[in-house]
């Protein structure tokens, strides 16, 4: 069966990957038959109604699914087919109560003549009451229109399809989630729409470990956790999960609270992905995060720039590591080197099929580009782009190998890349080790050769 899904008009990008996770989690057979990025509506073909029920149950980016009763090119051709491919249908619908709604994409109809295209579809053996309020069905009748058709004052859509509405999506969980209403949030918190389409992407679901490196005040493990996941997380500066002093509603823990997803927390701990007490063992079925960019300050990780000449922060560290006011020393860290990283632990600790999904920031120029980084134990599932003025981000999802489709000969020339990669890594200034920093504060101009 054919259905029409209307989208939000945003995230163009993101879309498709979404509605191809959720088949995925709900264990579906889904065709994406027809999509344009330009156009909020994707024909899909799944095997049944309920099918198509269950792939919208907890979209983020999608509004509703239709039951696509036909296509043309314009009105007056849509009618024949209506007529000789739903006939069958129509005495479900008989006694019905029901209405009729147009949806003019990129168009405009005035009240008249919205009356009189759903006047044409006069002929269908409806009896049951016209209620525009909560009927029982909805049919809409989409038009395409071209861009700026209203003052070209175009006169005719180029495609006409008629739907009978099935399910509206979970986006109304958006407000919910809202960091507007969220007690606790630092300045690089993660919106919840993306959020919880990242928890989407990367498959959280009930029974599921999802694990942050770079936790902050927790808006990957909220968004998988609403999805049934129990959500782990850690971050180098212990005070952002912490939260304010003695009021417990702002911290992390807070925030699963406010939801009512205490019990969908795992844990927390201060760590970084260099100096981690989590075994490399493989245990998570997804890893979410949005490493910090360095922009505003330079990476660091746990560590001394020069232990030698700074014996007494090792004698402070022995001493004082248990002291809750106890902040560690932190040393420079490669932006590269931390993409090589998230990698390396992805591979070592997520179970077979398991995903990682982070963010990573690059610019918009090609030869600036920071290429998508690899890794012969994961294969990249799909990136998707949010693009700003000079530069972008892309949520970048892999999915782990099992080690039998895992080549020896690749992971061991790809180990011998990063030992190359870090002894080249010697600079000692941030926009040394960070060439987005570099390109973002020069506004992505070329450098001088």
């Amino acid at each position: 069966m054919d259905f029409l899904i209307k989208f939000a008009s945003e995230h163009e990008s993101f879309r498709v990957p979404e509605i191809e996770a959720l088949a995925i989690i709900e264990n579906l057979d889904l065709k994406i038959k027809e999509y344009d990025p330009q156009s909020p509506f994707c024909v899909v073909q799944l095997p049944s109604v309920d099918a198509a029920k269950k792939l919208l149950r907890r979209s983020v980016l999608a509004h509703s699914i239709h039951e696509l009763w036909g296509t043309a090119p314009s009105l007056s051709a849509l009618h024949p087919i209506i007529q000789s491919q739903t006939a069958h249908l129509w005495p479900r619908y008989k006694d019905c109560s029901f209405k009729f709604v147009v949806d003019a994409y990129q168009g405009a109809h005035s009240n008249k003549e919205r009356l009189a295209i759903i006047d044409t579809f006069s002929y269908l053996p409806f009896d049951g009451p016209i209620r525009m309020s909560n009927p029982d069905e909805t049919f809409t009748v989409f038009e395409f229109w071209p861009f700026n058709s209203v003052p070209l004052k175009i006169q005719h859509p180029d495609m006409v399809r008629l739907g009978r509405f099935v399910a509206s999506s979970a986006r109304d969980v958006i407000h919910r989630y809202d960091l507007k209403k969220r007690g606790y949030i630092s300045t690089t918190s993660m919106d919840a729409e993306l959020s919880l389409v990242t928890a989407n992407i990367a498959l959280a679901a009930p029974g599921k470990l999802f694990y942050d490196p770079f936790v902050g005040t927790g808006s990957f493990p909220i968004a998988c956790a609403h999805f049934g996941a129990i959500g782990w997380g850690s971050d180098i500066d212990g005070r952002s999960m912490r939260g304010e002093g003695d009021n417990k509603a702002k911290s992390l823990p807070g925030n699963f609270a406010q939801y009512g997803l205490k019990a969908q927390l795992g844990g927390f701990f201060s760590a970084d992905l260099t100096n981690t007490p989590i075994r490399r063992r493989r245990t998570w079925d997804g890893i979410v995060c949005d490493p910090p960019y360095g922009v505003r300050e330079g990476l660091k990780v746990l560590g001394l720039k020069n232990p030698e000449n700074a014996t007494w922060l090792i004698e402070l560290g022995i001493n004082e590591w248990q002291s809750p006011d106890y902040v560690p020393p932190k040393k420079p860290y490669s932006f590269l080197a931390m993409l090589d990283d998230i990698l390396a632990f992805a591979a070592d600790t997520l179970v077979d099929h398991g995903r990682l999904s982070f963010w990573m920031p690059t610019a918009n120029d090609e030869e600036q580009e920071i290429p998508v980084p690899t890794h012969p134990c994961l294969e990249v599932v799909v990136v998707c782009v949010q693009t700003f003025n000079k530069w972008s981000r892309r949520l970048i999802t892999y999915q782990r190998l099992p080690d039998s489709q895992v080549s020896s000969s690749d992971l061991e020339a790809h180990e011998k890349r990063r030992r190359e990669a870090a002894a080249a890594h010697t600079g000692t200034t941030a926009d040394d080790l960070n060439p987005f920093r570099r390109g973002y504060f020069r506004k992505f101009e070329a450098e001088a050769s």
